[in-house]
C-alpha cells in the first residue's frame, strides 16, 4: 500500500509535465523590425514571455540580442 501511494503521486506529475512542452504554447511566428533588419519570433501565450525567442535574425545580430527583441515584443503584446 505504500508503495501505491507513494508512486501514484510520481506517476501523476510526470503525465502533466509531458503535456508542459512550449510546443503547446505556440503561437504563429512574428516579425519584429530591428535596426539591424528584421527578426523573426516565435512567441508563447502572454503570460509566457520568458519563453518568446527568435528563430531567423540578421547574420550580423548575436541571438542574445534577437532573443531580448522578442522578448521585448512579447512583452510589448502582454501590455497590450
Amino acid at each position: 500500500m505504500k508503495k501505491i501511494a507513494l508512486i501514484a503521486p510520481i506517476a501523476v506529475v510526470l503525465g502533466l509535465s509531458a503535456c508542459a512542452t512550449p510546443e503547446n504554447y505556440e503561437t504563429t511566428p512574428v516579425v519584429v523590425q530591428s535596426a539591424q533588419g528584421p527578426v523573426t519570433c516565435q512567441l508563447y501565450t502572454k503570460s509566457l514571455t520568458t519563453w518568446d525567442r527568435s528563430i531567423d535574425r540578421p547574420a550580423a545580430m548575436s541571438v542574445k540580442a534577437a532573443d531580448a527583441a522578442c522578448q521585448a515584443e512579447g512583452q510589448r503584446q502582454k501590455n497590450g
